[in-house]
């Protein structure tokens, strides 16, 4: 069993490692267009609620400010996230979540007459796997997202699509030989978001994100960390024009724990 779930999961990887490539592939042989970056500013609270052994509540908050024609980063707000799940740990080394999201989007187009924000909704399942590798941690993440959204014209309808997310990730310690209380971190990660849809023609590459944090672990209960990312994706109604964006990020990691265990951090450390 242990052996068909290891080839299931590297026969997924190895999907995504596909799509991924094929897509770059397909772009190169046509002109691309890249629009010039815009800056943006997040702040994320991850809430890790342990309810009993096995389950976990996750609660998370996002907020997120994007530039406008006067300021860099903090210009307006374009999103609010409100994520839920239910998390089941089946193991030290993988667990599973079921939830939905409730995202209000922005108009962040000042000279717009159109309505000023509307409501996005998601279902999302994650299947999140830890491997301990000497001194660091490893995080191969699948997210998995149905999203219905729509845009801030009157007349818009809502549009449905698939997200298919890979992350790998991985948490080194610097000054201590392992992760644990007191513990300053370096985390990179690379994430690539497909999607597919009615709607997807020919921009099935939504987001490639680059993100590194510096973190710091100061009880088994609160991370805090920050860090910048840069994403590129196609436009959803012209695959051969990309965004790209450069993103400062701000964590706030908290895992309240009723049970009567002491000085014990989470195996699995769930994050965006």
């Amino acid at each position: 069993m242990k052996l068909l779930c290891e080839k299931k999961f590297g026969g997924l990887v190895l999907l995504f490692l596909f799509i991924g490539a094929d897509a770059v592939a397909q772009e190169e042989a046509r002109e691309t267009n890249y629009k010039e970056p815009i800056t943006s500013l997040w702040i994320n609270t991850y809430g890790n609620i342990r309810m009993s052994n096995r389950l976990f509540w996750i609660a998370q908050t996002h907020f997120r400010m994007e530039e406008n024609d006067d300021t860099p980063f903090i210009g307006q707000v374009a999103q609010i996230y409100n994520r839920h799940a239910v998390s089941y740990l089946f193991s030290k080394k993988f667990n599973a979540s079921l939830g939905g999201v409730l995202r209000i989007n922005y108009n962040t187009n000042r000279a717009s007459e159109q309505k000023n924000t509307v409501p996005e909704w998601r279902i999302w399942h994650q299947y999140l796997f830890a491997m301990p590798m000497s001194r660091m941690m490893v995080y191969h993440r699948i997210r998995i997202e149905h999203r219905w959204s729509k845009g801030f014209n009157d007349e818009s309808d809502y549009i449905f699509r698939n997200r298919w997310r890979y992350m790998l990730k991985f948490k080194v310690p610097l000054n201590k030989p392992k992760l644990g209380s007191n513990t300053f971190y370096v985390s990179p990660e690379a994430e690539l978001i497909m999607q597919s849809g009615k709607p997807v023609i020919d921009s099935p590459m939504e987001d490639l994100r680059l993100h590194t944090s510096f973190g710091y672990i100061l009880n088994p209960r609160i991370t805090v960390a920050a860090g910048l990312m840069y994403s590129q994706g196609q436009d959803l109604a012209d695959g051969d024009t990309y965004k790209q964006k450069w993103t400062m990020r701000f964590h706030l990691y908290f895992s309240p724990d009723f049970r009567k265990v002491k000085h014990k951090l989470p195996s699995i450390h769930q994050s965006d």
